[in-house]
């Protein structure tokens, strides 16, 4: 099974993930969500922007030359209260990739400088990725996580031009139970799109509790051993697995194999780091980490043909609020 599969395998879960993991995703009889043990936030705001250094293509004997990239993500969802802990939640995101160094012009955070070989070249790649699309989620929320759902994300996920063949709906469906009540708690499901390969495939991952403090959230595409040591910082060893598919525009490359006309590309950023973040000022959390981009990787999979970059380091910033 390779990375792909075991990505879009358990992609359903990451909304199970929270800075608060716990018992909170028992599904039992629960206290009325009027009561303060177990107030349930209503407005969700995501706003995050990572950067990845410069780093070279490794495929086609060097003909793609260097790339570095910056993602952007903003997300706003409100949810209805439906019935007891279950909830609607509706919203929408934008996401967007830039790529420079000879994706596009020039490198994205550097000048343009003659004779230091900072001058953007064309590779042929997309010089850019985005997707703005509606959040639809029918969720068991407790204590403001959630435990067991169903999402869809439809929307348009292309680089440059909107039309039919750049609509998609990714979705998933995910719950999570108890093995060792307060202690050990499995979350199993299915995930996929219209666009990816493959199409869909089941999964599941593992959250365990070792103490009040320290955690293992053993679920992807975000696992990660977590250390809360009080109420303001939270501190991860973090990874990321992430996928998406785009219709493209044309690509007209050095290889060969990569000469189409509005292809479907499946881009992934696979990323492992350190993270802190610090929730003092509610309802805001701020996070920063840094770390390494393992690889970045174009995979063009109908045609097929796939290109990827060298590790590079990355630097993140986030901001969440619930409230």
């Amino acid at each position: 099974m390779n990375r792909l599969t075991l990505a879009l395998i358990v992609s359903f879960s990451c909304l199970t993930l929270s800075a608060h993991a716990g018992p909170s995703t028992e599904l039992q009889p629960a206290p009325s969500p009027a009561q303060d043990e177990n107030k349930n936030s209503t407005e969700i705001f995501n706003y995050e922007t990572t950067y990845t250094g410069n780093s070279d293509y490794k495929q086609y004997n060097g003909r793609f030359g260097d790339s570095d990239s910056l993602y952007n993500d903003i997300s706003y969802a409100h949810r209805f209260l439906i019935t007891g802990n279950w909830y609607l939640r509706l919203g929408a995101e934008y996401e967007r990739f830039d790529f420079g160094g000879d994706n596009g012009r020039n490198h994205l955070l550097l000048p343009t400088c003659p004779g230091c070989g900072i001058v953007g070249g064309n590779n042929g790649l997309p010089d850019h990725l985005q997707t703005i699309h509606a959040l639809v989620a029918y969720e068991y929320i407790f204590k403001d996580h959630a435990g067991a759902g169903i999402e869809l994300d439809p929307g348009v996920y292309f680089q440059n031009h909107v039309d039919s063949g750049a609509f998609d709906i990714p979705w998933k469906i995910w719950v999570t139970f108890p093995l060792k009540k307060d202690k050990i708690f499995a979350v199993i499901g299915a995930g996929g799109s219209l666009n990816s390969s493959p199409i869909a495939a089941p999964g599941g991952g593992l959250i365990w509790l070792f103490t009040d403090h320290l955690r293992l959230e053993g679920v992807f595409p975000k696992p990660a051993l977590v250390y809360n040591p009080n109420d303001d910082w939270e501190f991860r060893i973090a990874g990321n697995l992430y996928y998406e598919s785009y219709r493209v525009d044309d690509v007209n490359t050095p290889a060969r194999k990569l000469r189409e006309g509005d292809p479907i590309v499946q881009y992934s950023e696979d990323r492992a780091g350190v993270q802190a973040t610090y929730s003092h000022f509610k309802p805001f959390d701020i996070t920063l980490d840094v770390g390494c981009t393992i690889r970045r990787d174009f995979d063009f999979f109908r045609v097929p043909a796939a290109v990827k970059t060298d590790p590079a380091p990355y630097v993140r910033f986030a901001v969440e609020a619930k409230f």
